[in-house]
């Protein structure tokens, strides 16, 4: 049989547990009257949007009201003695509180279908290649032997001293804008300090490399572009001076290097 879910209920069960929430009733100490007509009033919006209601809604429903007559109207003996008898919603409240588990069961159950979906598992390999023959020897003499380790030593020399020579390129960590705002401080206090003129490697940061030197120098081009500085080098290679551009010039920008 087909079953359409009916709004965000998958049964009458889902339903009732739903009233209860809403109504914050414990399971434990359901106001049967209560739920019961809230539980009819439902089935009953339903029929007048013309929802077709599910057998197993009608069941419960029955269900409800019989076991509301039941709390409303004690039963009594023969003789006129009230009978004491189990708590009729005894059976109601085990139902419900294994619908409550096994739905908690079947979300777990979903979630950890939908987590497993995303998992991709290499497919395995053959390793009877390796498992077969796990042993290899060398057929080599002695003298083969040494020759590969002073090969190995050799080698292992020309890499150290190449490491010595040659720095390794660290990748970006800074952008020119950070290093701007860096220089600019600095280059403020340098210049009260020096009577209006400062150094290059004034404004540097402590024990720079190559890549320090060069961010710092296009940092230096930006600032006298856009921040009225000028730059001189009096001889190649020499140390370069940085001071306020004057007030009165006008034009383009000009560094003398």
């Amino acid at each position: 049989m087909y079953k359409v879910r009916i709004d965000k209920f998958e049964g009458p069960f889902d339903l009732l547990v739903y009233l209860l929430e809403n109504a914050r009733m414990d399971i434990y100490d359901i106001r049967v009257s209560e739920i019961t007509e809230q539980y009819i009033n439902y089935l009953k919006e339903m029929d007048e949007l013309n929802v077709e209601v599910d057998t197993e809604f009608i069941v419960l429903a029955a269900v409800l009201i019989r076991l509301k007559s039941h709390m409303l109207l004690p039963r009594v003996t023969e003789s006129g003695e009230i009978m004491i008898e189990e708590d009729p919603r005894e059976e109601l409240r085990g139902r419900l509180l294994e619908y409550v588990r096994t739905k908690k069961i079947a979300e777990m159950l979903a979630e950890r279908e939908e987590y497993f979906m995303a998992v991709h598992e290499k497919p395995a390999e053959d390793m009877s290649v390796y498992l077969e023959n796990p042993d290899e020897f060398l057929q080599v003499s002695d003298e083969q032997m040494v020759n590969a380790f002073l090969m190995f030593l050799t080698r292992k020399k020309k890499i150290e001293e190449v490491s010595r020579r040659y720095q390794r390129a660290r990748d970006r960590k800074e952008t020119i804008e950070a290093r701007i705002e860096y220089m600019t401080g600095r280059l403020e206090r340098k210049l009260k300090e020096g009577g209006g003129k400062a150094l290059f490697t004034d404004l540097l940061p402590d024990e720079p490399d190559r890549f320090d030197i060069t961010l710092s120098f296009m940092s230096l081009l930006s600032m006298i572009r856009n921040q009225g500085y000028d730059a001189e080098q009096k001889e190649n290679f020499g140390e370069i001076t940085i001071k306020r551009k004057d007030n009165t010039v006008t034009g383009k920008e000009q560094i003398d290097v």
